[in-house]
């Protein structure tokens, strides 16, 4: 185990390897939850972020339908956060939710769309929700049988999240069930295709 580094009055852990965790687990394995849950969190955290960004920047007709949307699901989402560093910290961990942990640790890249037509942002949303949801589903096989009482917690999340993910993926459906976004792969690629598509719309 990693020793605390200490400055000033302040102990700075240097992992998040805990001194204890919850009766039932060993400290190697809340360690392992922990290291999972800490990424959980910062996706969550910056999904939030992503989703009032896209709130703020939508334009076009479809503007207040997407606008209004957007709001229960940051809403939704920052009670995740709440409960993935609630779940961290009962594990023994310390739960990181400063802006440059976020940064530094992430493995993702900054959402790309700017200001821009509704259309496109769900294009590119539904590439982001894709992204957290394929993750958390990882994050749940890997938890399976060391802690379930955190893989409960996180098939909770993806309840919501594929919910939240069918909502935009409505806007981009046609008729027969396919995506106007197609295979396209990444937030602005997607975005794009999705403005061609709908563009061709009779």
């Amino acid at each position: 185990m990693i020793r605390p580094v200490v400055e000033g009055e302040f102990t700075v852990a240097a992992s998040n390897s805990p001194a204890y965790t919850v009766p039932g687990l060993t400290e190697a394995e809340g360690g392992e939850v922990i290291e999972r849950l800490r990424l959980r969190l910062h996706a969550l955290n910056d999904l939030a972020l992503t989703l009032k960004h896209v709130h703020w920047n939508v334009v076009g007709p479809h503007f207040i339908a997407v606008h209004e949307m957007l709001d229960p699901q940051v809403d939704s989402v920052r009670g995740m956060v709440d409960a993935t560093a609630e779940r961290i910290a009962t594990l023994g961990g310390s739960p990181t939710g400063t802006p440059g942990a976020l940064a530094a640790e992430r493995t993702w890249e900054d959402y790309s769309v700017g200001r821009a037509d509704a259309i496109a942002h769900l294009g590119a949303l539904d590439v982001v929700y894709s992204g957290i949801i394929k993750d958390h589903r990882a994050a749940v096989a890997a938890t399976d049988g060391v802690d379930p009482v955190t893989q409960d917690l996180l098939i909770e999340h993806l309840r919501s999240l594929e919910l939240f993910q069918w909502f935009v993926r409505a806007h981009l459906e046609s008729a027969g069930g396919t995506l106007s976004t197609g295979a396209a792969r990444g937030e602005a690629v997607a975005g794009r295709v999705a403005v061609q598509q709908a563009s061709r719309q009779p």
